[in-house]
Parts: structure tokens; sequence; C-alpha cells
């Protein structure tokens, strides 16, 4: 595959346990369908129930079409704006493959975790309500239906404990009163 910026070869990379492709020239970085997420996944656990399909949610992103061709399938590609971020992605509609130019990939992981960080009470709420049903109902992966309710769960408490210290109080005050019986 060669480079849709450079057209030079592009190289293995592996970041986390994902192969993916870069450009030696250009650093920018090809990823193949599914790819993008499982790196996210794994660059910070935190953000595995944070679904991040960018053909699905269209809505939120401007649409336009691009003079670079995909380096798998050699057709235009189309290029968002994801949200307020100022990023850039280029994928294939075809092979639902994404081309990340340099460093885009840290700032999309960024606009993640401040998404996750702005969240209210009520937004995890939801979210943990939303993860519980789709854990009951939603046939296919168990295990990763179950990861994605713990991590939400867990965040839903870290923010109770956040607004309402004196409730982080107690639960210490417990703790240790059981252990020292």
């Amino acid at each position: 595959m060669q480079c849709p910026q450079c057209h030079t070869d592009l190289t293995p990379r592996t970041i986390e346990t994902v192969a993916v492709d870069e450009c030696r020239g250009c650093e920018g970085i090809w990823f193949d369908k599914d790819e993008l997420r499982k790196v996210k996944d794994e660059t910070d656990p935190d953000l595995n129930w944070m679904d991040f399909e960018i053909w699905k949610k269209t809505d939120a992103f401007k649409v336009s079409s691009s003079q670079t061709q995909c380096p798998c399938c050699v057709v235009p590609m189309h290029v968002l704006d994801y949200d307020d971020t100022g990023v850039k992605i280029e994928f294939c509609s075809r092979c639902s493959g994404v081309w990340l130019d340099k460093g885009k990939l840290g700032k999309i992981i960024d606009a993640l975790q401040q998404e996750l960080l702005g969240k209210s009470l009520g937004d995890y709420i939801r979210e943990t309500l939303g993860e519980a049903n789709k854990l009951l109902v939603r046939p296919g992966s168990w295990v990763s239906e179950w990861k994605d309710f713990a991590t939400i769960t867990r965040m839903l408490q870290y923010r109770i404990l956040s607004l309402k210290p004196k409730i982080a109080d107690k639960i210490i005050f417990f703790q240790t009163s059981s252990f020292n019986r």
C-alpha cells in the first residue's frame, strides 16, 4: 500500500497491540476497518464504552469529498471534521478504512477524554442504564458488553464520589472500621 499523501510505501507499525500502516515520510497512519476503535480502546481503557464509529454518527460530523485516494481501494475518500476539535479524518466509504495525518490520533484521544470528563452525573446514569440494557438484550459479545458496563459503572462511581465527598468519607470509614474489628 502507498501513502495517500506522499505516495511512498506504508510500513507496518504496532500501536498498543494493533498492527497499522504508517508513512515514514509524513507520519500519517492508515487504519483498516475497526483498527481505530481498537487503538482507542487500548490506549485508554476508560474510553472503551464510548463509541467512535464515524460512519454511524454522520450528523455529528461535517462531511466533504477528498482528493485523496484510499490506499486499499484506490477510490476517493471523504473528509470528516471531527466535532469542534479541528481534526480532519479521511475515510473510505467502501472499505471503512481511516487515514489520520501526523498527531491526529492523539487529538482524537484527547477529545474523547475531555468528553468523558465533561459528562454530568445524569449523563453517567443514562449511559450506565444504556450499557445495562445492551448487556441484557443485545446478542453478541457478552464479554465486550460486560467490560463496557463495568467501565461506565466505575466512571459513575467516580463522578458520584467527586460530587459528594462526604459519601467517599463514609465509605472509607466503614471500610477501615470493618478491618479493625
